[in-house]
């Protein structure tokens, strides 16, 4: 028997979008989401950027009910040496992080919240689709800012840290539409990212879709700017346990 009610198991492909590298691999990702019986849901992945210098990351997230974050976990390393790892916990009146980092060293944060944190961001790609919960969807198509999150890391690529970093987040809601991947087709919400306030460097447009099923289980992301970056599902397995 199992504690855990159903699983989606997948992976996820980066490739470039840029003319001089089109459809060129640059990373991958697989991950693994189970859903508790009590209604939390863990989000697992190892992340893998091959562009110099090269990431790889692995990453475990906990949400509560509610799909707010409840305490995670990150390891980095870049260039093909560990840079820094560090476990995060949140409550409803604080974040909290200890880390051990090669460049900060023995690090120690607390923060005041008010009623929790929204989402966190530990640059895993799946998880982004997660934090899109966090729109109210019964207000249409639009922009809503989503306040006082935080990240593992303020770069792009989650090559800092990890540490706590605070941001805010505009995502703009367009609509539903039928989406086609690498695995298989899906109905799917469209987002975007449009403004990141708060980040040292401006981050490009994000187009993101995810599936419609309440799950939020990322599909697809196209990134621009200087980025010019694709991620894509390629493959997912959707498992029910038996009951506990």
């Amino acid at each position: 028997m199992s504690g855990v009610t159903q699983s989606f198991i997948g992976e996820l492909g980066y490739t470039s979008c840029a003319p001089e590298r089109l459809g060129e691999t640059r990373g991958r990702e697989s991950f693994r989401i189970d859903l508790h019986h009590d209604g939390s849901k863990v989000i697992t992945a190892h992340c893998e950027i091959d562009d110099p210098p090269p990431v790889v990351r692995d990453v475990s997230l906990r949400l509560d009910p509610q799909g707010r974050p409840a305490d995670s976990f990150v390891r980095i390393a870049v260039g093909g040496s560990f840079r820094g790892s560090a476990w995060f916990n949140f409550s409803a009146t604080q974040a909290e992080c200890e880390a051990n980092t090669t460049i900060e060293g023995r690090v120690s944060q607390r923060m005041a919240v008010e009623c929790g944190v929204p989402a966190f961001g530990n640059h895993a790609i799946i998880n982004d689709g997660a934090l899109l919960s966090q729109f109210d969807l019964s207000k249409g198509p639009g922009t809503q800012l989503v306040k006082s999150m935080l990240l593992s890391s303020p770069d792009h690529r989650g090559a800092t840290g990890p540490m706590l970093f605070p941001v805010d987040l505009a995502i703009l809601y367009h609509g539903k539409e039928t989406l086609e991947v690498k695995a298989g087709q899906f109905e799917a919400h469209k987002f975007s990212f449009t403004d990141v306030p708060g980040m040292l460097v401006e981050h490009p447009n994000y187009d993101i879709w995810c599936t419609t099923d309440g799950h939020y289980v990322f599909l697809k992301a196209e990134v621009g700017g200087y980025m010019q970056t694709r991620y894509e599902l390629t493959r997912l397995d959707h498992v029910k346990h038996g009951p506990a």
